[in-house]
């Protein structure tokens, strides 16, 4: 044999192992999201709006979440509220719960709770 085969052979053997490296990097990086759902029963709008949001909103940010959907919610089942019902994503629940016990986020809902009565939960999104 060549030279020149033996390079093609080792380039072809050094190809296939780094894309295999990369197909699995992506397996692991397709992690499903995690999501938290609040239901918050609003007791007083205006200081919910103006006192609580802005700075739940920037916690928010700062941890990395992403807002998927808020606003009032449609009743289809059970006596949940709906007055204000906000969907966030995460990468993790690690990243969720970093944001949840951060000093930022925790003086935020203090202010909250004044406001509202606040009802989250979180889930893991589903693979696909």
């Amino acid at each position: 044999m060549k030279l020149s085969h033996y390079k093609l052979a080792l380039a072809m053997i050094i190809g296939g192992g780094l894309g295999a490296a990369v197909v699995q990097g992506l397996h692991a990086q397709a992690k499903p999201p995690v999501y938290l759902i609040a239901l918050n029963k609003v007791k007083n709008a205006e200081g919910y709006t103006k006192q609580y949001l802005p700075k739940a909103q920037a916690a928010i940010k700062a941890h990395g979440g992403v807002y998927v959907a808020g606003g009032h919610g449609t009743q289809i089942d059970g006596t949940l509220p709906t007055e204000r019902v906000v969907i966030l994503r995460w990468d993790s629940m690690e990243t969720l719960k970093a944001w949840h016990d951060s000093p930022q986020y925790q003086a935020a809902r203090r202010i909250g709770e004044n406001y509202a009565d606040l009802n989250t939960v979180a889930v893991n999104g589903a693979a696909q």
